[in-house]
């Protein structure tokens, strides 16, 4: 016990004398700082300081230090000015009414997997981004026929019209009965910076005719293979879309993705968000080939002037021959076409972000295209079900769409101020044309052809009724 107290004295002991060294010591230096009570310098380096020699050699010093300080206070200011005069050239850059405007996000332009593809495509660049003239044109063509698909095509529209800033030009490959009721309804609206085009779906069922299809879109689901064919030859580039897509943003940052494509890609497609091209969705599922998961074509970016110069026509019909020595017939119409084409030339298609179709069809793995509902872009009801489709979130994507399909028309009425409108030669006569058409469906088909002869020729059979929009009367 008594060694216990010893140990801990002498422990005590060493403790205290080993916090009061350090103490002793600051004081010692403390109190040898000053002489006469004023500060000394402990430095050897001060010391010398005051010797002639070292005074003129500091003096040099300081005074190219200042120098050198000078010049690279300059040097920030001139990178300044710099930096400002780039920020007033950048395309996103806003002035007034001649902006440039609709910055994009990047995809992935190759058949990466679907989570790489959702990754880089939600994640936004930091460098120069791509952008729309405001008043540049976007045309978008859909291949509508029917009542059920016209109605579904009004619901599209809106929602493209509601958020667009840009000038449209429609190109609606369309039968008769859509043609009547979609030519009446844009009419009514006689929205601004608005121009269709209809195009007799009917006179290119011959093209597509030869191809047996089990896709419940029938022989029409098959006519975006001829569209380099059938709208005009110095059209350029067209987004086509199928008649169950609602957009929920600008078109125009759609269109900005032609800026992205290089080389010899002339498709832009979103990957395919099921497992039906590879294979496994049950037993003896033999789908067309298609490189990985394949492409949906709901939304699609054509460059026309490219896929004519690369024959694309001759490139999908020799495709087509050959794979239905095997496989008989098409099971999701044009797109297994589509997608054949690209296994065996993959440097055709740019792979667009995920959230530029989301497709809500049957085993769809969509989910994994957004964090958030500000994600969205485009919505593709791709089921057979429809709204009926199950989906976590399809409460949401069912009011959005309803939102569009109750929505009056007449409220897209509005100027796209800054833009000038062109005038359309045919617009005078386009009541006429529409009594005429009218008239003509009552007489029956004889006369068919002498109202048509009235309406452009584009090229070959194809003709088209223009209307611009703006300038329909009531």
């Amino acid at each position: 016990m008594l060694g216990i107290c010893r140990g801990r004295r002498k422990f005590l002991a060493a403790s205290l004398t080993l916090l009061c060294i350090p103490a002793i010591t600051w004081i010692y230096l403390f109190s040898g700082s000053f002489e006469d009570g004023k500060p000394v310098s402990l430095s050897p380096l001060d010391s010398q300081a005051h010797s002639p020699r070292y005074t003129a050699s500091s003096q040099r010093e300081r005074e190219s230090l200042e120098v050198r300080v000078r010049e690279v206070e300059e040097e920030n200011r001139a990178l300044r000015r710099q930096l400002s005069l780039a920020q007033g050239r950048s395309p996103g850059y806003h002035r007034g009414n001649h902006s440039k405007t609709y910055s994009m996000e990047e995809g992935t332009g190759d058949s990466e997997n679907l989570r790489a593809g959702i990754v880089a495509g939600n994640s936004s660049e930091c460098g120069q981004q791509p952008v729309v003239e405001k008043c540049e044109t976007i045309h978008v063509a859909i291949v509508c026929a029917g009542y059920n698909a016209s109605r579904d095509v009004v619901t599209l529209v809106k929602s493209v019209l509601f958020h667009r800033r840009n000038p449209l030009h429609f190109h609606l490959i369309a039968d008769s009965i859509a043609e009547q009721i979609l030519a009446t309804l844009f009419q009514t609206w006689m929205v601004p910076a608005v121009r269709v085009d209809f195009y007799n779906a009917d006179e290119l069922k011959s093209e597509v005719s030869w191809i047996p299809n089990k896709h419940y879109s029938g022989i029409y689901g098959l006519m975006k293979l001829v569209l380099t064919k059938t709208l005009p030859s110095n059209l350029e580039r067209v987004i086509v879309l199928d008649t169950d897509i609602t957009f929920a943003t600008d078109i125009a940052e759609l269109w900005a993705v032609f800026h992205k494509f290089k080389g010899q890609q002339v498709l832009g497609l979103v990957e395919n968000q099921s497992d039906w091209y590879l294979g496994n969705l049950w037993k003896n599922h033999r789908p067309w080939p298609a490189l990985g998961r394949g492409y949906n074509t709901g939304v699609i970016l054509l460059l026309l002037d490219k896929l004519r110069k690369m024959k694309w026509e001759q490139m999908w019909r020799l495709t087509a021959e050959r794979e239905l020595m095997g496989m008989l017939s098409t099971s999701l119409a044009d797109q297994d076409i589509f997608n054949a084409v690209i296994k065996q030339n993959p440097f055709l298609v740019y792979q667009l972000p995920c959230f530029w179709n989301v497709q809500l069809s049957d085993h769809t793995r969509s989910e994994q295209c957004y964090r958030d509902v500000s994600d969205l872009k485009v919505i593709h009801w791709n089921s057979p079900k429809k709204l009926r489709v199950k989906n976590k979130h399809v409460e949401f994507f069912r009011n959005l769409y309803l939102t569009f399909l109750e929505y009056d028309g007449n409220l897209l009425r509005r100027e796209l101020f800054g833009c000038p409108s062109e005038a359309d030669v045919n617009s005078e006569n386009v009541t006429d044309t529409l009594k005429a058409t009218e008239a003509n469906r009552r007489r029956g088909p004889g006369t068919r052809k002498k109202v048509r002869s009235k309406r452009i020729n584009l090229e070959g059979n194809t003709h088209a009724q223009e209307i611009n929009v703006s300038q329909l009367p009531v």
